[in-house]
C-alpha cells in the first residue's frame, strides 16, 4: 500500500529517547530527506510492552490509553524506528482495549496507521534507495518483533544494499534471537547469556565491522555482549546509516 503522505508522527520510543537520541534524530534526518515532515507528539511515554510482557495488565492497559490519546489528536500516519513497539501498538493494543467500545475504536485506527520505519519508506512511500554513501562491512540482525510479529523482513535490507560503498553480510541463522527479550533477559539471564553468545559467534565469524539493526533493545543487548569479550565490532540502528549525522 501506499500513500500521499508529507506529514508523519513519530513514537520515538522510550529507550530511544532515553538512551538513544540519535536514533531519533537520523529517523527524522531520514525521513525529511525523504520529503516527508515529522512531528514528534507532545507527552508519549512508554507503549507499555514491559508491563504487558510481565502480565501486569491494568497498567498495560493505562499505558496504551495514554498513548492512543496523544497518537489520536492527528490522523497523521505514525512511525516508529522499532520493530517491537510497533508490534505492540499494532497487534497489542487492538487486544487490549477489545472490551472498551471507545478505545477499541482508537486502537483500531492508530494501529491502521502506525508502521516500523524501514515498512513505511518501502511499503508506503515506494523507496528502495535513500541515495546514501557510506563505508565498510555491516550485518543485519533481524528482530523478532520485526520479524515475526509486523512481517517486515526485507525492507530494511533492501535499503541497506543500496548504500553505495558499504557490504552487507548476511548472518547465519540471521532471524534467530539474540537472547534478549525484555524481561526474558533478567528473569532468565543464563538462557539469554547462552543465546547471545551464539548470536556473538555468528556476528565476528561474518566478519561485518558494524552490526544494523531495527531495534535499539536488541542492540543494546548485542553491544553490551560485544564490549565484554573486547570486540571492535560497533551497533549501529539502520537509520543512522542510512542518514549519518555528518549529512544533517
Amino acid at each position: 500500500m501506499r500513500l500521499a503522505t508529507t506529514r508523519v508522527q513519530l513514537f520515538a520510543t522510550c529507550l530511544v529517547d532515553q538512551f538513544y537520541p540519535s536514533v531519533a534524530l537520523a529517523a527524522i534526518r531520514l525521513l525529511e530527506r525523504l520529503g516527508v515532515a515529522v512531528d514528534v507528539p507532545q507527552g508519549l511515554t512508554c507503549c507499555g510492552q514491559p508491563a504487558f510482557n510481565g502480565g501486569f495488565r491494568h497498567e498495560a492497559c493505562a499505558m496504551a490509553r495514554h498513548t492512543l490519546d496523544v497518537l489520536s489528536r492527528s490522523g497523521d500516519p505514525i512511525v516508529v524506528p522499532s520493530g517491537s513497539c510497533a508490534d505492540m501498538v499494532v497487534r497489542r493494543y487492538p487486544e487490549l482495549m477489545a472490551g472498551d467500545p471507545i478505545y477499541a475504536k482508537k486502537a483500531a485506527g492508530v494501529a491502521r496507521r502506525t508502521y516500523e520505519l524501514s515498512q513505511f519508506i518501502v511499503d508506503v512511500l515506494g523507496v528502495r534507495a535513500v541515495g546514501t554513501t557510506g563505508r565498510g562491512t555491516v550485518a543485519y540482525h533481524s528482530s523478532c518483533h520485526t520479524e515475526r510479529g509486523l512481517g517486515v523482513r526485507e525492507q530494511p535490507l533492501s535499503l541497506l544494499s543500496r548504500v553505495q560503498g558499504v557490504t552487507c553480510r548476511r548472518l547465519p541463522e540471521t532471524e534467530a534471537c539474540c537472547g534478549f527479550g525484555g524481561l526474558f533477559a533478567v528473569k532468565m539471564a543464563d538462557i539469554s547469556g547462552a543465546i547471545l553468545d551464539r548470536k556473538l559467534a555468528d556476528i565476528e565469524t561474518s566478519g561485518a565491522e558494524i552490526v544494523v539493526g531495527s531495534d535499539v533493545s536488541c542492540l543494546m543487548h548485542i553491544g553490551g555482549g560485544l564490549r565484554r569479550r573486547g570486540s571492535p565490532v560497533r551497533v549501529l540502528h539502520f537509520a543512522e546509516i542510512l542518514a549519518p549525522a555528518e549529512d544533517g
